[in-house]
This record gives structure tokens, C-alpha cells and sequence, in this order.
């Protein structure tokens, strides 16, 4: 218990860190260079933030508790996690900074937020298909396979 607590630490210290600055820091240093400007849906930015933290909390905590890792690539899961957000769409984390950062965009009708947020989704998709999959399934193997097939890369599936 202690060396899963101890990745939940080490995860919350990534997603503080690297996480944070991604879909809070820029977003909000993109918006100070900008006109205020009133929301484009009332009430719609704030919903997308709060779903975001609470899917990047839940998202961490799996890595940490049942994975035994952390998001980050040099301290990743020992075990293939498909618990909690996992069992619906494969790459909650990066869900929860897009929700974020289109949150931002939304909140402040920011045309170079959305741009950014667009950027870091084509990064995003770069990095998962010519990195992390190919990793994956190499540590996992079929159960990693199997998972792919059954579970989609963005948009959650029925199950």
C-alpha cells in the first residue's frame, strides 16, 4: 500500500506540474494577451474545468492504485489499467486537458485558445499512435490488444 501511495504522490506531482501548465497555465497566458469577451454558452466552460479535475483525480488515482505507476513515460503502470474512466475510452487524462483547455476556450469565446487546444490534440493523437500504443502493446501484449479493440482511443464506446 505504501508504494501505491507513494505513485499517487509522484502522480499528483506530474499532474500539477505538466498537466497543469498544458491545460491551465497556457490557456490562461493565451487569455491575458487577449479582450475579455463574455462566454460563448453560459455555465458550459466551469462544467468542462470540473469535469476535467474530477477525470484527471479518478484517471491518476488508477494509475497509482492499480497500475502502480504514474501518467508520466519514465514512471509508467507495471500493470495494464483498465478500471474507473479506463473501461470507456483509453486515454482519459488527455480527454480531462482537452475538456480543460476547450473549457478555457469556451468560457472566454477565445478563437487562439481553441487553436491551442486543437495543437495540443493533434500532439496528443501524434504521440499515442507512433508512441504510446506501440509501447503498450509491447509491455502488454494481447491483453493490451484486446483492450484496443474494445475500448476506443477518444470517444468512449457502448460496452
Amino acid at each position: 500500500m505504501l508504494a501505491r501511495s507513494w505513485a499517487f504522490v509522484r502522480t499528483l506531482v506530474f499532474l500539477v506540474f505538466v498537466v497543469g501548465t498544458v491545460a491551465v497555465i497556457v490557456p490562461l497566458a493565451i487569455l491575458q494577451r487577449a479582450a475579455p469577451a463574455p462566454p460563448l454558452v453560459p455555465g458550459l466552460g466551469p462544467l468542462l474545468l470540473a469535469l476535467a479535475a474530477i477525470l484527471w483525480f479518478w484517471s491518476g488515482f488508477g494509475f497509482s492504485f492499480v497500475g502502480r505507476g504514474t501518467p508520466s513515460p519514465i514512471d509508467a503502470p507495471r500493470a495494464l489499467v483498465v478500471w474507473g474512466p479506463y473501461r470507456y475510452v483509453r486515454n482519459p487524462m488527455y480527454v480531462a486537458v482537452l475538456l480543460a483547455i476547450f473549457g478555457f476556450a469556451i468560457e472566454n469565446s477565445s478563437i487562439a485558445v481553441a487553436l491551442y487546444g486543437l495543437a495540443v490534440f493533434v500532439a496528443f493523437h501524434a504521440f499515442v499512435l507512433w508512441y504510446e500504443e506501440p509501447t503498450l502493446e509491447r509491455r502488454f501484449g494481447d491483453d493490451y490488444v484486446r483492450y484496443k479493440r474494445t475500448v476506443g482511443r477518444w470517444i468512449p464506446r457502448p460496452r
